[in-house]
């Protein structure tokens, strides 16, 4: 899912160097454009993009629930603003949900997000400070639908792994505003897809990972079409396939409140 990926993968923004042979021509980057190229390859591939996603939600007890949605991206520019629609297919208590993001980069600016309930024909806004609570009771978050800013965060380049991965450490401006005190992430050197994120708790303690567990290319881009979440305190995990993914589809001006009610043909097929 490299359009989106659904994984919230960060930036980073501290003067270091480090150095990367992209094509086998030795280039020296610093972390900051490090931090750029992953968070591309991570939610802007394309001008936008769609795929349809397979969720499979297993708890410690080996029991499973399954959604599936289709999900819609566009940009407004690379690195900029951002908005995504999601409708839900199955199953039955889920199906014509409406899920829409107004992802804003302005620091200053919290996101736009809004849910719709069919069974109740109610549009809900969902407040800033639930960005980080179960995306339809699975364990994705609201916030890794569309990722965190690039400036939530401090950061600071950890390590490079036998040549394969940079290992960067990131830790919030705010800290009181999540449930983590830092989250580690893996980045491959040769094409920049975050493999791997590592949640730290407030006690130093690993509580969440997020893998990308498949990669293919699809129109040139690398693409996430596998991922899995995993809670280390309940011991549930979420896994996710991305299949019918699509870039440069040249999508309209669907993403208004107005379709979450009925949504956009692009959204049904």
């Amino acid at each position: 899912m490299k359009f989106f990926t659904l994984m919230a993968f960060f930036a980073l923004s501290m003067p270091l160097m480090a150095a990367v042979e992209p094509n086998s021509l030795k280039e020296t980057l610093n972390v900051q454009q490090i931090a750029e190229k992953a968070n591309i390859v991570a939610y802007y591939q394309g001008e936008d993009g769609k795929a349809t996603v397979n969720m499979v939600i297993t708890d410690k007890q080996g029991q499973k629930r399954e959604r599936q949605f289709n999900i819609l991206r566009k940009d407004e520019k690379d690195g900029g603003d951002q908005k995504y629609f999601v409708y839900f297919e199955k199953p039955a208590d889920v199906r014509r949900m409406t899920y829409m993001v107004l992802k804003h980069t302005d620091p200053g600016k919290d996101d736009d997000r809004w849910m719709y309930l069919p069974d109740l024909s109610l549009t809900k806004r969902i407040a800033a400070g639930d960005k980080r609570t179960s995306f339809v009771g699975s364990d994705f978050l609201y916030e890794d639908v569309s990722g965190r800013s690039l400036e939530e965060d401090t950061h600071e380049l950890n390590e490079t792994n036998n040549d394969k991965y940079y290992v960067v450490k990131n830790t919030p401006k705010q800290p009181d505003t999540v449930e983590f005190s830092y989250f580690n992430v893996s980045i491959d050197r040769k094409n920049f897809v975050p493999m791997k994120m590592e949640f730290y708790d407030k006690e130093g303690k690993l509580y969440r990972v997020i893998e990308s567990l498949k990669v293919e290319t699809i129109q040139d881009f690398p693409t996430v079409t596998k991922s899995i979440v995993s809670d280390l305190k309940t011991g549930s995990k979420t896994e996710m396939d991305f299949t019918n993914v699509q870039y440069n589809i040249k999508l309209g001006d669907i993403f208004t409140e107005r379709y979450l009610q009925r949504p956009p043909k692009e959204a049904l097929r």
